[in-house]
């Protein structure tokens, strides 16, 4: 059974290269009461130094799984009852600010690659593509920033309304 103090927001880390990016997430899921934390394909795990760097010992605070694959970790969110939210600039994309959180969903927010972004398996099968507003010239944020506004976001809506 899920915490009820913790928003029921699972972010999960789908080939994140940057062990930096995954602490930081980490740290970022921690500050804001995010439900876990799950990684997937060649995303870094703990515990290793360079990840603690960033995580200052979130990565002990917060919950989080590994699955070997995205396959597996969208089967262990649907058991979970929770809807896949892919962050990700596409057409098919919904401004974060636009997008409105149902009342006791659990929702589960990937985060891809840092080059390649998100896989296009998981944007066809989303609920909802959600995207950052962005208006400098080169219209890219890091990972670890791109989930923290994310992750702010969709906390504080969650819990305006959980």
């Amino acid at each position: 059974m899920p915490d009820p103090n913790l928003i029921p927001l699972i972010v999960l880390l789908d080939d994140v290269r940057s062990l930096h990016n995954v602490g930081a997430v980490f740290r970022t899921a921690d500050a804001f009461g995010i439900e876990a934390v799950w990684l997937c394909g060649i995303t870094g795990r703990p515990p290793h130094r360079d990840l603690r760097k960033t995580a200052l010992g979130a990565e002990d605070s917060v919950a989080w799984r590994y699955f070997p694959s995205r396959s597996e970790a969208t089967a262990a969110l649907s058991e979970r009852g929770a809807l896949s939210l892919v962050l990700e600039q596409a057409p098919t994309s919904v401004l974060l600010e636009d997008f409105s959180p149902v009342p006791g969903q659990a929702y589960g927010l990937w985060v891809g690659h840092e080059v390649y972004g998100v896989n296009n398996a998981l944007l066809e099968a989303a609920h909802a593509v959600l995207e950052i507003p962005q208006f400098g010239a080169k219209r890219s944020l890091n990972v670890s920033v791109a989930a923290g506004v994310s992750m702010w976001a969709l906390a504080r809506r969650m819990r305006k309304i959980g």
